[in-house]
């Protein structure tokens, strides 16, 4: 399932970035720095943005690269692994009113998979970036990717993307976002 939508019917889910999980995770820099280059997009391009935090008071709030970036009513805590699974979430995302959802955050094989996968069951089409997703081994974080892949989930790169969402080049958008890459 491919994201073929264009950046108006698709939105931004960062999942558990926080300041506990981070030090632990797997190519932590290239993970935040990536995180960072879709949230700049997303708010640049009108993408809406939903954030998790899983258990805060135990695992500390969004990392500061990324929680400066996110605007205050745009972050919510959860208890459970999956996003979809937390009442307050799920309705944050459906009211968004868009059906192609952009997943990015940690851990890969934990609260990302299984919230990509209900994402999946209960009618959206998740695209997980890959290089902007972690676990804490390397293992974990591509037996995870390939699960989702096999069942259904577009598995795409933070340069895929950025790309798509911009859609065509010489635009200001294109001029201000594509720097962010280089």
């Amino acid at each position: 399932m491919a994201m073929t939508c264009g950046r108006d019917t698709l939105a931004l889910l960062v999942v558990d970035v926080q300041e506990r999980l981070m030090p632990a995770m797997d190519c932590r820099e290239r993970v935040t720095a990536n995180v960072a280059v879709l949230l700049r997009a997303a708010a640049r391009l009108g993408v809406p943005i939903v954030t998790s935090e899983q258990y805060p008071k135990g695992l500390g709030p969004t990392i500061a690269e990324l929680g400066n970036l996110i605007p205050g009513d745009r972050i919510w805590p959860k208890a459970v692994f999956s996003v979809m699974r937390d009442a307050v979430l799920r309705d944050q995302v459906g009211r968004l009113g868009r059906r192609g959802i952009v997943v990015v955050g940690v851990e890969s094989h934990v609260c990302v998979m299984q919230t990509a996968l209900d994402l999946l069951r209960t009618g959206y089409r998740p695209t997980v970036v890959a290089d902007a997703t972690s676990s804490r081994t390397a293992e974990n974080r591509e037996h995870a990717l390939r699960r989702l892949a096999a069942r259904g989930a577009d598995v795409a790169t933070t340069e895929m993307v950025l790309f798509e969402w911009l859609g065509r080049a010489g635009t200001d958008a294109f001029r201000e976002l594509s720097p962010l890459i280089r």
